[in-house]
């Protein structure tokens, strides 16, 4: 029976890529193109734009495949991610499709898989107040810069610690937030604290800007570039005084104030290029 359910799901996979292919790859102009329409509400362009995709959710999905879970259960999820992708995809942000489109891919399959993954399938007001558990989690590891307990999500969110440990225990057996701690149950604390914090919006944007950024910098004079670096923390520097970065170049302080001001002006006038990079529309 397990066979032949096999070899049902392995034909339904190979049509699926036989159907697939028919649809054609998009250059970079066609995907920015597609982009102003499908805002202006075309949904023609907003299926052209996603079928042409379909084989990059393939190979990410392969990826992700575990022996309990359908492939074909995990290509799904990722189509509704790129579906996802599309419509939010903006051409103001100059980068391609695929590059936007594989956060949301990868974040739909993960999360699909860690709710496959629960021990206990939780009823639906539970799960929103996991979800909410979750959240507070990920943000005080963010604020505190430690690994919250289950009286500080409870102190956040104003609820009871013995509620915060009656839903955590629910969805993950037995163990609560804080007897995740061996190397061992790693894997099970990534599945029970799934991070609803992250934004793929703001990772890309943070990376496009800083792009943006180091392209106009380039165009400067090496010495204004290097104290422009030492001064504002650029590629992971510490920050510099005026006289440390004067002893570094065997110049005087005031010398050192005076490159930066000019470097600074001329960046100024390439300033639209760095605003490009940051556009980021509302989520």
């Amino acid at each position: 029976m397990h066979k032949k359910i096999a070899k049902s799901n392995d034909d339904l996979l190979e049509t699926y890529f036989r159907q697939i292919k028919n649809f054609p790859l998009l250059t970079f102009e066609d995907e920015l193109e597609l982009s102003k329409q499908i805002l202006d509400g075309n949904t023609a362009a907003l299926h052209k734009l996603v079928n042409s995709n379909l084989r990059l959710v393939v190979k990410i999905a392969g990826m992700f495949s575990k022996s309990n879970v359908s492939i074909l259960d995990i290509i799904q999820e990722g189509n509704l991610g790129l579906i996802h992708a599309a419509g939010k995809y903006d051409y103001r942000r100059n980068v391609r499709f695929c590059t936007y489109a594989s956060w949301w891919i990868r974040q739909f399959i993960t999360r699909f898989l860690s709710n496959k993954s629960r021990i206990v399938r939780l009823p639906s007001r539970k799960e929103e107040a996991l979800r909410k558990i979750q959240y507070t989690y990920h943000v005080l590891c963010q604020t505190l810069m430690h690994q919250p307990g289950n009286s500080d999500i409870a102190k956040e969110l104003g609820i009871s610690v013995q509620d915060v440990d009656y839903i955590v225990n629910m969805a993950a057996g037995s163990l609560s937030i804080e007897q995740y701690s061996s190397d061992d149950e790693t894997a099970n604390a990534i599945d029970i604290h799934e991070d609803y914090t992250y934004c793929p919006e703001r990772t890309l944007m943070k990376k496009a800007s800083l792009d943006n950024t180091i392209r106009v910098l380039n165009k400067l004079k090496d010495r204004e570039r290097n104290i422009l670096t030492y001064r504002y923390q650029l590629n992971g520097c510490e920050r510099h005084t005026l006289r440390e970065i004067g002893d570094k170049f065997d110049i005087s302080p005031e010398t050192v104030r005076q490159i930066e001001m000019k470097a600074l002006r001329k960046i100024r006038s390439h300033a639209h290029e760095i605003r490009e990079g940051m556009y980021v529309e509302a989520i």
